[in-house]
């Protein structure tokens, strides 16, 4: 032993948290097309004070990113989202809450206390800012100001990170897991909020086992909820064993319902253990379901049962297909492209629907301990052919968002925006691509005079 003290990586570089809240009119390098027009918002973690346990990214207080584009020029604008956690801690000058919430290094000022930090993703819908993260409800924001509005009550519980928004109804479909009152519970729910905001259903089911389940699919007609083997235990936790575990020989799961179906109908398809953390999109196919999603042979970030980590898994474009008709519960697993990488998305108007085009953030230079993007992918589904752009070593950038050119464009036809890190620069940039030509690198670069840390998830709003 050398003395050193080990520095969590995800306090580190760009994972460190930016706490300071600023407004800036960011230079343009290139061209940001005149019709682009409206707001990028983007969700991260970013720990307000200095944690007071062994800290995972995924437990950060949120921090909203807005990028405002408006005839050619962009203007930033970031802001902490004042959860009651945020507030509490703000008020005390220093971390309360233990690292998800844990109650054993919660300081007791907090114990009991809501410990929601609404750090995932960010989107409008039904004439709302929501702020999400699938632990509790979604959180509401100014659209222009981002000042915090507070929780929505409607939604009665946890709301998940990825509801899905159908493009024909407008609604919003969602679900929440662990849903019941004990901590790491099997119960999941099933939600529907109507074009206007109204939550209109919420329907509570048992899974198979308690598992965490970030994302899920929905077509026009159906639902799939996957119940993968990152499981959930509170036993484990009781005993000092890890709470959230890769347990692969529960093999995995999906629940296949159709949407307005009572839950008692779930129809549970299994296949061999594997982790997605965020599909692509769904759709139907007479009575076969389509399900691109990003899969991975081992779940990463988390402990096998043992306590010990797996070695770094990468995920990659696969085709899950469901058969109603048939006499197999099977999920036929059929692989689309062989580039690492994560974030999926998409031309929203095609959500639910078939689809042609789809995006990504890839990892081109794949090593055991590289786990950060350096690369923005264009697969066309419809040839098999993927057209990349890859950053020079150092730079990374992050999930990239669809923009149509006009509500009747044809699909694809439009813009690619995301947030790149400037790693030689320690700063970061917001970049727009013809989304049909991303090799070509972006036609507009907006620069930010500061880092913009890594984070999850984000939207676009039309002016």
């Amino acid at each position: 032993m050398d003395g050193s003290q080990v520095v969590n990586p995800y306090l580190a570089g760009n994972f460190a948290p930016m706490r300071s809240e600023d407004d800036f009119q960011l230079e343009v390098v290139g061209e940001i097309p005149a019709g682009l027009a409206g707001t990028f918002y983007r969700n991260g973690p970013n720990p307000q004070f200095e944690p007071r346990d062994a800290y995972h990214w995924f437990s950060g207080d949120g921090m909203i990113h807005g990028f405002f584009v408006e005839d050619g020029k962009v203007r930033y604008r970031n802001r902490y989202v004042r959860t009651p956690k945020w507030e509490l801690e703000h008020t005390a000058g220093k971390a309360l809450f233990g690292t998800f919430g844990n109650p054993m290094t919660t300081d007791p000022a907090a114990l009991g206390k809501d410990s929601g930090v609404a750090n995932t993703n960010v989107l409008w819908h039904g004439g709302r800012l929501l702020a999400l993260e699938e632990g509790h409800r979604p959180f509401e924001l100014d659209p222009v100001t981002l000042e915090s509005r507070g929780y929505r009550d409607e939604y009665r519980g946890k709301v998940t990170a990825h509801p899905k928004l159908d493009s024909e109804t407008g609604e919003m479909v969602w679900f929440a897991y662990s849903a019941g009152e004990a901590p790491l519970n099997g119960q999941m729910s099933y939600g529907v909020t109507n074009a206007a905001g109204e939550v209109v259903r919420r329907s509570e089911f048992e899974g198979p086992f308690a598992s965490m389940v970030h994302d899920f699919n929905v077509t026009r007609g159906h639902v799939l909820f996957p119940i993968l083997p990152l499981t959930l235990s509170l036993e484990r936790a009781m005993s000092g064993q890890p709470p959230i575990a890769w347990e692969p020989a529960r093999g995995s799961h999906v629940g296949v319902m159709r949407r307005d179906a009572d839950v008692a109908s779930i129809r549970w398809f299994t296949t061999d253990a594997c982790y997605v953390f965020h599909p692509m999109n769904a759709w139907d196919d007479g009575d076969l379901i389509h399900a691109d999603v990003m899969e991975y042979p081992v779940a990463p970030l988390f402990p096998t049962l043992d306590g010990s980590r797996p070695q770094n898994a990468f995920a990659r474009l696969v085709r899950w297909t469901f058969d109603l008709a048939g006499n197999s519960d099977s999920i036929k697993r059929t692989p689309l492209d062989d580039l690492a990488g994560e974030f999926p998305r998409f031309d929203e108007r095609r959500a639910c629907l078939s689809y042609r085009h789809g995006w990504f953030a890839g990892i081109a230079r794949e090593t055991a301990t590289n786990v950060r993007f350096d690369t923005i992918a264009h697969i066309d589904l419809a040839t098999g052919k993927r057209t990349d752009h890859v950053y020079d070593s150092g730079d990374s950038p992050g999930e990239p968002v669809f923009v149509p050119r006009s509500a009747n464009a044809a699909e694809g036809d439009g813009w690619l925006v995301a947030v790149v890190y400037r790693g030689a620069e320690d700063r970061s940039d917001f970049v727009v691509y013809d989304a049909q030509n991303v090799a070509a690198g972006p036609v507009g670069v907006a620069k930010v005079p500061r880092r913009v840390p890594f984070g999850f998830h984000g939207n676009w709003r039309s002016a």
